[in-house]
Order: structure tokens, then sequence, then C-alpha cells
């Protein structure tokens, strides 16, 4: 009777348990995306808010940035290629940064400086961008870098995470691209073919 109460209780406790992706300790692929909501943002020059909730597209892209991140500045370019891609369909881009100095205006991360980003073109207006000083929205999802990014179907079920492609900080070396082809098939109800890599990149300074 011991050794049956026994077996049900790892049962329950295996049943009980979220299995992590194989880079991330956070969430898996099949895994409902945490919450995200009230962050202040920009989209454009105008001043937004990102609720996840609210957003009414199919697909949705979680991106964790930082202004500051020399793997985004080399990245950026191509992370706006993508999102022109998308322009017209049912996709939104959503970036944040869970720097820890965000909050600050003056700060290369903050808001002002987000805005100034898309003057440059960097990002487009299928994009909203904000901002999480306290980091609680990454450290949910389980981010570490930036760039990093996670792909969301109409439930907001996790479909992929990890790099854009397989070299972010050299364009040139690029010789597979995951973050397109990820978007496209959960954009067209297909099978994600790789659905996690490695984010490679900046390691996220969170709030201490």
């Amino acid at each position: 009777m011991r050794q049956w109460t026994l077996s049900l209780a790892v049962v329950a406790l295996i049943a009980g348990t979220s299995f992590a992706g194989k880079y991330n300790t956070k969430l898996g692929i099949g895994d409902k995306a945490p919450a995200i909501a009230g962050v202040t943002a920009a989209a454009g020059d105008k001043d937004t808010t990102i609720d996840l909730d609210a957003i009414k597209e199919d697909v949705v892209v979680v991106a964790f940035l930082a202004n500051h991140c020399p793997a985004v500045q080399a990245s950026e370019d191509r992370l706006a290629d993508v999102a022109k891609a998308f322009q017209g369909k049912s996709v939104k881009f959503v970036a944040i940064t869970c720097s820890a100095s965000s909050g600050s205006a003056s700060d290369e991360d903050a808001i002002p400086a987000i805005k100034n980003k898309f003057k440059e073109g960097k990002y487009a207006g299928n994009t909203v961008y904000g901002v999480d000083p306290s980091g609680k929205i990454g450290k949910a999802f389980g981010a570490t870098r930036t760039p990093e990014f996670f792909v969301l179907d109409k439930t907001r079920t996790v479909k992929y995470m990890g790099a854009m492609d397989d070299s972010p900080t050299n364009e040139a070396k690029v010789t597979k691209n995951y973050l397109k082809p990820a978007i496209e098939a959960v954009l067209g109800n297909e099978t994600v073919e790789v659905t996690e890599t490695k984010a490679v990149g900046c390691g996220i300074s969170y709030k201490r």
C-alpha cells in the first residue's frame, strides 16, 4: 500500500511539472506565453502601452532587445526587413527591453531613444517597442540574451524561441534563417521546422 501511494505521488509530481526547452529554463514549445500588460511603449513617435491580450493579430513575435547591445545593433536592420515582410498580414512585432536602466528617460534603452530608432527606420510600422525595467516579463519568458525571439500563435502558445538566424552579429555569415520561416509556418497553420535555437548576444542586465 505504501509503495502504491508513493507511485501515485511520483505520477502526480511528473504530471504537474512543466518541462522547459533545451535552451530556455522557463518555457517550452507548446507552453502558453506569460502575460504582458501595461508596458510603457512607443509605436513610431507615439506613446502607447503593450497588452498581449489586446493584440488582434494571429501571430505575435516577442523580441527581447536592447539599444546598447552590439548584437542587437548588428541585427536590427535584418529584423526591420523581417517585420516589413509581414506588413499587411496578421503579424505583430512586440519588442521589449528589460535593461534595468531603461526606466531613466536619458538612457539609451529608454523610450526617447526607442522613438529615435523608429525615426531612423530601424523598426517597421507593425512593431511596438516597450520598456520593462523591472525585468519581470523577460524573466517570465526565460529570456537571457538580446536579441531573443518568441513566436506565438493565435492562442498565444509558444511555437518558436531563440535566435533570428545563425549569425546575429555578422549578417555576411548567415547561412540559416530561423525567425522568418517560423513566422511563415505559424501564419499558415503549418508545422514549424526548427522550434528552438540558442539565442546569442548580450546578457540581459536584469535589475538586482
